[in-house]
C-alpha cells in the first residue's frame, strides 16, 4: 500500500453546501493559506490518510462529473475555482434528493506527494456547538443554552468522508483513496457522488486474513484455551516473518495430520473472501502487532509489547493438559497501581 508521508498543500477552496437553502454558496476566490488555515488543512489531510478505513477505490467506467472535472483539473485544464465549483453543484445535487445527508462545507484541496498530484475532497459535516442566549423577561435577566450546527470539525476531529484522487493512468493499480464511514442504507459518497468502486490492497487483504483467523479460532476453539493459542501465535509468527501467505501452507503447518481441522480452517478463512495467497503489508503489521492486548475469562485485561510476549525469561504460557493455560509473568521488579 502506498503510505503517503510527504504532504504539501498547494492551494484550496471552500464551499457551503447548506440544504436549507435552494442553492448551494459557491466561492469565488481560493482560500488563504496563512498559518492557521495551512496547518487545519494539513491535520486534517494527515489524519485522513492515515486512517485505516481509507480504501483503494477504481472510478466506474461510465460517465462521472467528479471523475471529468478532477481530471480535468489535474491535467491543468481547469483551475481549482472553476473545478471545484462544479464538484460542490454535484454533492449539492445529491443532498437535496436525499434528506439524510447533512450540510456541509465541502473543501477541494491540491496536494503534492511523493507518489505525485492529488486533489483531495473534504465532506465536512458541521458539528454541534453550544452557544448561551440572553433574554429579559419581566426586567430580569434569563440565560438559556441553545445547540447550533455551524461548527467546522476541529483538526483533532475525524472527517467521515473525503477522497484523494490521482491522475488517471492506463493500467493503474487505483485512481483515488476513499475514506467512507456512511452507514449501512447509505453509499451516495462512493458509489453515486464518486462514481467507483472499492477495491482491497495489500493492507485490506492482511487485516480480512487476521480477523479470518480469530473468527474461526473464537467459534471452534472456545473453551480450548490451549489449542486458540497454539493458533494465534502461528499465524503471528507467519504473518510477521514472511512477505506472503499461502492458506493452505499455513493450515498444513498448524494442524499437521488434523484433516477435519485443516478442512475446516481453510473453507473458512476462504468463505470469508481471503485470496489463496495472501501479500502482507508490512507497515501495517510492523505497527499494529507491535503490541498485544489478552482478554483472559472475560475479567482480566493484559497488554504488553510484542517482544516481550515473545520473551520466555518475561512471559510464558504453559499448557496444562485440560485444555486451560496458565500464564506466567516473571521476574517482575517493579509495578504500578493504576
Amino acid at each position: 500500500m502506498e503510505y503517503i508521508k510527504e504532504i504539501s498543500i498547494n492551494e484550496a477552496v471552500l464551499h457551503i453546501l447548506d440544504t436549507n437553502s435552494d442553492e448551494p454558496i459557491l466561492n469565488e476566490y481560493r482560500l488563504d493559506l496563512d498559518e492557521d488555515v495551512y496547518r487545519f488543512l494539513l491535520r486534517h489531510t494527515e489524519r485522513c490518510l492515515r486512517e485505516e478505513e481509507l480504501r483503494y477505490a477504481l472510478f466506474n467506467e461510465e460517465r462521472n462529473i467528479v471523475k471529468e472535472i478532477s481530471q480535468e483539473y489535474l491535467s491543468g485544464q481547469a483551475d481549482i475555482v472553476t473545478a471545484s465549483k462544479e464538484i460542490a453543484r454535484q454533492m449539492f445535487t445529491l443532498m437535496k434528493s436525499n434528506s439524510n445527508i447533512p450540510s456541509c462545507d465541502l473543501a477541494a484541496v491540491s496536494i503534492s506527494t511523493e507518489y505525485g498530484p492529488m486533489l483531495g475532497i473534504f465532506k465536512m459535516d458541521y458539528i454541534k456547538n453550544f452557544t448561551h442566549s440572553v433574554d429579559f423577561i419581566d426586567e430580569k435577566i434569563g440565560i438559556k443554552i441553545l445547540p447550533e450546527y455551524s461548527g467546522l470539525p476541529s483538526s483533532s476531529s475525524k472527517i467521515q468522508k473525503c477522497a484523494f484522487i490521482k491522475p488517471v493512468r492506463a493500467g493503474q493499480e487505483f485512481n483515488l483513496m476513499v475514506l467512507d464511514k456512511q452507514n449501512k442504507d447509505s453509499n451516495y459518497f462512493t458509489n453515486k457522488y464518486l462514481g467507483c468502486r472499492l477495491i482491497d490492497n495489500e493492507r485490506d487483504k492482511t487485516k480480512n486474513l487476521i480477523k479470518a483467523v480469530e473468527d474461526w479460532t473464537r467459534t471452534n476453539l472456545d473453551g480450548k484455551a490451549d489449542e486458540a493459542e497454539m493458533v494465534r501465535s502461528a499465524v503471528k509468527q507467519k504473518v510477521i516473518s514472511e512477505e506472503a501467505i499461502n492458506i493452505e501452507e499455513l493450515s498444513d503447518s498448524i494442524f499437521g495430520e488434523k484433516v477435519l481441522e485443516k478442512e475446516s480452517f481453510s473453507e473458512f478463512i476462504s468463505s470469508k473472501g481471503v485470496s489463496e495467497t495472501v501479500d502482507i503489508d508490512r507497515e501495517w503489521v510492523d505497527k499494529k502487532l507491535k503490541r498485544v492486548r489478552l482478554k483472559i475469562d472475560g475479567d482480566i485485561d493484559l497488554y504488553l509489547a510484542n517482544e516481550v510476549y515473545s520473551d520466555r525469561s518475561r512471559f510464558e504460557i504453559q499448557r496444562v493438559g485440560d485444555g486451560s493455560i496458565n500464564i506466567l509473568i516473571k521476574h517482575v521488579t517493579n509495578y504500578i497501581e493504576k
